[in-house]
């Protein structure tokens, strides 16, 4: 029995990797999103304001259906916990902001301004409590709610919600921070014997704690108070996980989902995925499983349920860092609480055979009972395959490659800091994610001096920028993506150089047919490992790798400033163009200045692929831009009948890119 218990062990947790992925793929998204982070968060970059991933994406976790949860603070106010930490700050500079927690439940607190000097923001959100001036929460839930960038804004506890690109839904807390650790969290330092390792230990206390804007239900403030958050520890936690224990939280997040909350009204979900890695944090370090390796992770799993129905049972899940703090107090008493506790204790005489109820997991439990001989593999090389894990890795790049701000001393900054952490010990993952961004910058560096000095600098002072910008281009080609090449192709057009472009276009022509080439929507599995198989990262980039071409708030082509004012007044930043629907667009542009039989082709290679090409060449998403490229180059030959159809199919599909402002215009402008 104990064989087959460890063989259904092994299989769930081969199931889970694959669901929830392996421990390289688990390490390679944290890298990518730690180093974008030390990136933006640099002390050099001189950014007023902290950004910093937390939730599930954070901890490594890529889960459909799962929010992006972003936190904001400003650098200039600091929280202190009593008066002799004002030491430690400058009082002109920084708004100082005092705790007082003392009418507050274990775990809240109010924010008292002591010298009522802050920004506009934080003051408009202050109230008279006490003869102090102290920040409502409430308040300022609403202040940054109505200055965020953000589509269908909601209030979703102590964050606006919306969602991004009509698909991602995010969560945005804009809160303050401690450089200090709570003192009620003191005992949580004394607790750490066994884990997490000292190191970690210090390492989350050096980084204090944050404040988020939410009440106790039952405290005596709701509108006022503020909750102490420990986001940044919790993340940490999560990375000194084993696997095991990572994949365990995992299987606790798929077993609440799927079994726990199924059929459930959202009101009626009691449970959710917070107190699932409370349970783990506590088991873990309890030490109630002395080993955590996939042979047993149902073991780590039941020591968790247990652990779960014991809190239920008795009323009160204590937070792990303020014990104090009993997250059940508001919403889990009474009859929800006897009902909840019927459900799972129901389950739980069930044993193990509970997880059949997840369809996730099912599959790998019945295959061993069906197989009670098979043997299990749990190494991650036999798991997934080479390409597998490159799709996640360069997929997970693309999706954090975003360069907020645009100005020139901006660019600088960035690059100095870039070359300040290639001092550091980085990992490929690290090292690829710093490529991919530094060509961005470079592109967007080198646009940017071309559009400031072409109308007022001097001929040699602008042979020089243009010498400048030209070797940054074809620098980001060396160590960029495939399609970086097209950066070229653009600025030469831009310049009036329509050989030169061709000939770059010809090139890349050649390097997009390659068969081998990912793109985000599909790769020949095998030729591609047999081209750049066991190759570096930065190597697989360079030679393999094909993403979208991202317009910034600069203007690149003349031609396409209409659409690009149009998703500014959208409050979005980029235009993302498929590289062949731009590539062809650049053919068209410049053939038609110095070889018009070949602008003739280019457009009718450009139709063929708008038309048939959906979803090899052309993926489903952008198809709103590509649509309308094809329009722009119809309506420029004169053939306005086919630019209407164009412009009108381009405002059927999903507005991925929000054009739809400059294709009415377009359409308008047409007389037809």
């Amino acid at each position: 029995r104990r064989m087959a218990v460890r063989s259904i062990s092994e299989s769930v947790y081969v199931g889970m990797c694959l669901k929830m992925g392996t421990p390289q793929q688990v390490a390679s998204r944290r890298d990518i999103v730690d180093i974008k982070e030390m990136l933006e968060n640099n002390e050099m970059m001189k950014n007023p304001s902290r950004v910093m991933l937390s939730g599930s994406r954070r901890e490594g976790f890529r889960l459909h259906g799962s929010d992006k949860d972003t936190m904001y603070w400003g650098n200039d106010h600091r929280v202190i916990w009593d008066f002799s930490q004002v030491q430690f700050y400058n009082t002109q500079e920084d708004a100082v902001i005092l705790c007082d927690s003392s009418e507050s439940p274990p775990g809240f607190t109010l924010l008292w301004l002591p010298m009522e000097r802050a920004t506009s923001e934080v003051l408009s959100a202050c109230v008279r409590m006490h003869g102090g001036f102290y920040i409502s929460s409430l308040k300022y839930r609403e202040v940054m709610k109505s200055i965020i960038r953000l589509s269908s804004k909601t209030i979703h506890g102590p964050c606006s919600s919306g969602l991004y690109n009509g698909v991602l839904e995010y969560d945005e807390a804009h809160c303050f921070v401690s450089d200090f650790w709570p003192p009620s969290a003191y005992s949580w330092i004394d607790r750490c014997q066994l884990w997490p390792p000292s190191h970690v230990v210090n390492d989350i206390v050096r980084n204090g704690c944050h404040f988020v804007a939410i009440g106790h239900k039952l405290g005596y403030h709701l509108d006022n108070e503020w909750r102490v958050s420990f986001s940044q520890a919790e993340y940490k936690l999560v990375y000194s996980m084993n696997p095991t224990q990572f994949l365990t939280y995992g299987l606790l997040k798929l077993f609440l989902k799927e079994t726990i909350n199924k059929g459930l009204r959202d009101e009626d979900k009691l449970l959710c995925s917070y107190h699932m890695k409370t349970a783990v944090f506590w088991a873990i370090q309890q030490n109630t499983q002395p080993h955590w390796r996939p042979q047993n992770i149902l073991g780590g799993f039941w020591v968790c349920f247990k652990l779960l129905l014991k809190w239920v049972y008795e009323g009160v899940c204590p937070n792990f860092f303020i014990p104090e703090n009993n997250m059940f107090l508001s919403n889990i008493y009474g009859d929800a609480q006897k009902t909840l506790f019927t459900r799972l204790y129901r389950l739980y005489k069930t044993g193990i055979t509970l997880l059949l109820h997840s369809p996730s997991i099912s599959s790998y439990i019945t295959n061993v009972l069906c197989n009670p001989r098979l043997a299990i593999c749990t190494d991650e090389l036999i798991l997934t395959s080479e390409v597998e894990v490159d799709e996640d890795i360069f997929g997970e790049i693309e999706t954090n490659d975003s360069i907020c701000t645009l100005d020139i001393h901006f660019c600088e900054r960035y690059l100095h800091t870039v070359e300040q952490l290639l001092s550091l010990p980085l990992t490929q993952y690290h090292i690829v994610m710093l490529q991919k961004l530094t060509a961005a910058i470079f592109q967007n560096t080198a646009f940017m001096l071309h559009n400031m000095y072409s109308y007022t600098g001097s001929n040699k002072q602008l042979y020089i920028l243009d010498k400048l910008s030209c070797h940054m281009l074809k620098l980001t080609a060396k160590f960029g993506c495939v399609s970086d090449v097209l950066y070229i192709a653009m600025y030469y057009y831009k310049t009036f150089r329509y050989r030169e472009a061709l000939s770059v276009i010809d090139l890349t022509k050649v390097k997009l047919a390659r068969p081998y080439l990912m793109d985000g929507s599909r790769v020949d599995r095998e030729r591609y490992t047999e081209a750049v198989g066991g190759q570096s990262l930065s190597t697989k980039m360079r030679q393999a790798v094909v993403y979208d071409i991202h317009l910034y708030e600069i203007f690149y082509i003349n031609e396409l400033i209409p659409e690009q004012q149009s998703i500014a007044q959208n409050n979005e930043s980029v235009l993302t163009i498929p590289p062949l629907v731009l590539l062809y667009m650049l053919e068209f542009l410049c053939s038609r200045h110095v070889d018009t039989m070949r602008a003739h082709r280019a457009l009718d290679d450009l139709q063929v692929l708008v038309n048939h090409g959906q979803g090899q060449l052309v993926p489903a998403h952008p198809r709103d831009i590509s649509w309308e490229i094809l329009g722009i180059c119809q309506q420029i030959t004169g053939n306005l009948q086919a630019a209407l159809y164009s412009y009108q199919q381009s405002l059927r599909q999903y507005p991925l890119n929000k054009i739809q402002t400059a294709t009415r215009q377009r359409i308008q402008d047409l007389h037809l």
